[in-house]
């Protein structure tokens, strides 16, 4: 799909990943919606990048249909949602101080996956009411996983289940939005430098990209923005989950 012209839904655009797809997004010609709890690192992006800034929370169903239908009036109306809001915690399942809070897990379940399928829902129904674009198709969605739904280490329980389901709803949402013109797909990155990461000791991150096998360093936001990208230009590309690593395993700790 054709990105020049379109209106697009970045969540979790406000930092990291979802900041850097929301820059490439804009300066590919789309009109930028970015989706963050943070309301002024949301205002920061929009602003620099001459977007718009949409505060709140993609597990409520009122703020996001708040978000799309002001995307929607955008453009020739909303045919991008990139899924990149997430957080992370880490926890065993039973530590120390005996079985992880259920309250936990189910805080990351609901942000990563549940937020994620919100989103993807209320787009969807958007989109599925748009003209047709080129080649019959009518929007994209890419979301946004970990190499941790593939290898998830110990402590990351919560976190992977999350990704897995992410990777998990890739083909039957494709499967069902085919009669529409929309694509679902899945980016899986590994170890990528974003803010959090930002915050370790220069030891701490030469430890981390001595893991990966080549090029031996942190994932640049940047490469991510350009996999998103390519997914929603590459019209045959759907129902897939890329994984984005530099050839990264996990190992078990």
């Amino acid at each position: 799909m054709r990105i020049e012209g379109t209106s697009a839904v970045v969540t979790g655009g406000g930092s990291g990943l979802g900041e850097a797809t929301a820059r490439l997004l804009a300066k590919l010609g789309a009109v930028v919606h970015v989706f963050d709890r943070n309301q002024a690192a949301a205002e920061k992006v929009a602003t620099e990048i001459g977007g718009v800034a949409l505060s709140g929370d993609v597990t409520s169903e009122d703020d996001a249909a708040k978000a799309l239908d002001i995307a929607a009036k955008a453009g020739d109306g909303l045919r991008i949602l990139v899924n990149c809001a997430g957080i992370g915690t880490a926890g065993r399942i039973v530590g120390k101080n005996g079985p992880m809070p259920l309250a936990d897990f189910e805080r990351v379940i609901r942000v990563n996956l549940i937020g994620t399928f919100n989103m993807m829902r209320l787009a969807a129904d958007r989109m599925s009411g748009l003209p047709e674009r080129d080649d019959k198709a009518r929007g994209v969605i890419v979301n946004t996983a970990s190499v941790a739904a593939f290898e998830g280490q110990i402590g990351q329980a919560a976190y992977a289940a999350s990704k897995g389901g992410i990777v998990s709803l890739a083909l039957p949402a494709a499967r069902e939005f085919s009669r529409f013109g929309i694509r679902v797909n899945t980016v899986a990155p590994g170890i990528f430098l974003t803010p959090l990461l930002h915050e370790l000791p220069q030891e701490a991150q030469d430890s981390l990209a001595s893991a990966i096998p080549y090029p031996s360093r942190l994932g640049d936001p940047g490469e991510f923005a350009d996999a998103v990208r390519f997914v929603i230009e590459n019209q045959y590309v759907n129902g897939e989950v890329i994984r984005l690593d530099g050839a990264l395993r996990m190992q078990p700790r």
